[in-house]
């Protein structure tokens, strides 16, 4: 058996050169990673949950019309995706203040925004992904006008989707990230959603608790990372209940279920 080409490794996962032209074999890490790799770690059996969240939430946004990457799901840890042209800029969609915003803006964490917030940052790790204005996409040539308007729409969209999808098993959506890219025919491109939707991407809290589903788990050395990604996993109806608790989740009493 010939051994597949890598095409690219990144913090979260590998991409292998797929079985037909136009095609990638994506590959998802346990590996984790926060404030630009300057935290490195291991979260057991991420990838494996990462892949079926990734694969349920696209599949529910091509219903509604969203344009993905995402074919199908190869197996525990992979999945055949369309190669795109990843286009160098990530967006953040924010419902309610966390993380970075909090800090820039002085909100206090867990406020509801007045309405839903966009943002734009550079892909760039040497630089720290700064964050960026529409000005500045168009001046690099980044993106296109008429993509950016396209990426804005999707965004919006997906938001207003995830949102709802969440709040139906008792997860707040607080932000998330989303990566989109080209596909070409000739001379002509347009603008689809790429990479993945996950707790790694993903600020996700209990609704009841305010528990942490997600990877600031990891980033803030709360513990509990490989329970609160099986909960958001096991709420979708991904993986069966083991008789831990499902409507809200505790921490404590969940890793005594599981002899932790």
């Amino acid at each position: 058996m010939s051994r597949r080409r890598q095409i690219y490794e990144g913090k979260a996962k590998i991409l292998y050169e797929g079985p037909e032209p136009g095609t990638l074999i994506q590959y998802f890490k346990d590996d984790a990673t926060a404030f630009n790799a300057q935290k490195k770690g291991t979260i057991n059996g991420k990838g494996v949950i990462n892949n079926r969240i990734s694969e349920y939430v696209f599949t529910r946004l091509s219903h509604i019309g969203i344009p993905t990457h995402f074919i199908r799901r190869l197996n525990m840890r992979e999945q055949l995706v369309r190669q795109v042209e990843i286009i160098p800029i990530e967006v953040v969609i924010r419902n309610v203040a966390a993380g970075s915003i909090s800090k820039r803006l002085g909100i206090p964490e867990g406020e509801p925004l007045p309405h839903t917030l966009i943002e734009y940052y550079y892909k760039d790790d040497a630089l720290g992904d700064p964050m960026v204005a529409e000005e500045h996409i168009a001046c690099f040539g980044w993106a296109s006008n008429e993509e950016m308007q396209d990426i804005s729409s999707m965004a919006i969209r997906v938001n207003d989707f995830m949102v709802g999808m969440f709040a139906a098993i008792n997860i707040r959506l607080v932000d998330f990230k989303l990566e989109f890219g080209r596909i070409w025919d000739g001379d002509y491109s347009r603008v689809i959603l790429a990479d993945e939707i996950s707790p790694d991407g993903c600020r996700l809290w209990d609704m009841i608790t305010g528990e942490k589903l997600d990877k600031d788990r990891f980033r803030r050395d709360l513990g509990g990372e490989e329970e609160a990604y099986q909960e958001v996993a096991r709420r979708l109806g991904l993986l069966e209940n083991d008789g831990g608790p499902s409507e809200v989740f505790d921490l404590t009493k969940h890793r005594k279920l599981r002899g932790k």
